[in-house]
């Protein structure tokens, strides 16, 4: 497969305190995202995630190690043009009009002005912004900036779009709709490579994963290859139980059982017990309401990860 990022034994240090004392944020990262895919960068708070991003992007330079986009080394101009950057928390001008705005970050690129209007045009539809495009970005919500700085970062036709928590401080409504433009984006060929904490999000979108905790590297994989879709336990839901049966059943899920309205909610640790649970139930005349196999998830397999790092 086409590599569109290649990171190699990437470090970053920084200075701290008042006797600037070197901290190594970033510890040899070696990492590779390919063409066509879309790639969730995950970890807590302080991780490192957007330092990494900083250094795709050229803002902060490395202290060891390198990276290379689309085949070329991050420090080039010719790098940087082709791709797109939506950073965590982005500036806009207030006084300028989603318009204004889109159309001096095409200037930035040099885009010839039929090129610009035509982009500008297409990035509106786009985003759901084009109602709002001649109103001022001081007017504009969370939601919409965000989409707007989404547009921008689209604004040159880049081959790789990078984005930094781009679902943060959004709605439900939002996040949809973010989640459906980088489907689009998606479709079209574009690769994108983007941070988050959101995890439902990421599951619903990403092809592959890589999770990040104390600026160590801790794993990448596609999410089924990661969480090898085992079962972690069994819910069954149990109508008319006797109190001979809950018996048996408590004995088995090593654990209360839950009333619900629509019965007994019991929940076993494994397949073989979920097994001998409902042969007893079956016996025991009680009507079979639900089963509900519980598989490892994205957010479980993240916090373990995360809980088992090393001081």
């Amino acid at each position: 497969m086409d590599p569109v990022i290649q990171i190699e034994g990437l470090c970053k240090d920084f200075r701290v305190g008042f006797w600037r004392r070197r901290t190594r944020v970033l510890h040899d990262l070696t990492l590779t995202v390919h063409r066509g895919e879309i790639f969730g960068y995950l970890g807590p708070n302080g991780a490192g995630k957007t330092t990494t991003l900083k250094l795709l992007t050229g803002l902060i330079l490395p202290t060891a190690g390198s990276a290379r986009l689309l085949g070329q080394d991050v420090r080039l101009v010719a790098a940087k043009q082709q791709i797109g950057f939506l950073p965590e928390t982005p500036y806009f001008y207030d006084y300028l009009t989603g318009r204004e705005f889109l159309d001096l970050c095409g200037r930035l690129f040099r885009l010839p002005t039929g090129v610009r209007r035509d982009r500008i045009a297409r990035l509106l539809h786009l985003t759901a912004l084009v109602e709002a495009a001649d109103r001022q970005l001081r007017k504009y919500s969370k939601g919409m900036l965000q989409r707007l700085g989404l547009a921008q970062a689209l604004i040159n036709d880049p081959s790789l779009v990078i984005l930094d928590e781009p679902m943060s401080g959004l709605d439900p409504l939002g996040r949809k709709a973010m989640r459906d433009i980088i489907l689009g984006l998606k479709a079209e060929g574009r690769t994108i490579f983007f941070s988050s904490h959101i995890l439902p999000d990421v599951e619903v979108l990403c092809d592959r994963v890589g999770i990040l905790v104390g600026g160590r590297l801790r794993g990448v994989g596609r999410l089924d290859e990661i969480l090898k879709t085992r079962t972690e336990s069994v819910e069954l839901i149990l109508d008319r139980v006797s109190s001979d049966l809950a018996i048996v059943l408590r004995d088995l899920a090593q654990a209360p059982l839950l009333s619900q309205p629509d019965g007994v909610l019991v929940r076993l640790p494994d397949q073989e017990r979920a097994d001998q649970a409902l042969r007893a139930a079956l016996e025991a005349g009680a009507r079979v309401v639900g089963v509900a196999p519980q598989r490892l998830t994205l957010e479980d397999h993240f916090l373990r990860e995360v809980q088992g790092k090393t001081p």
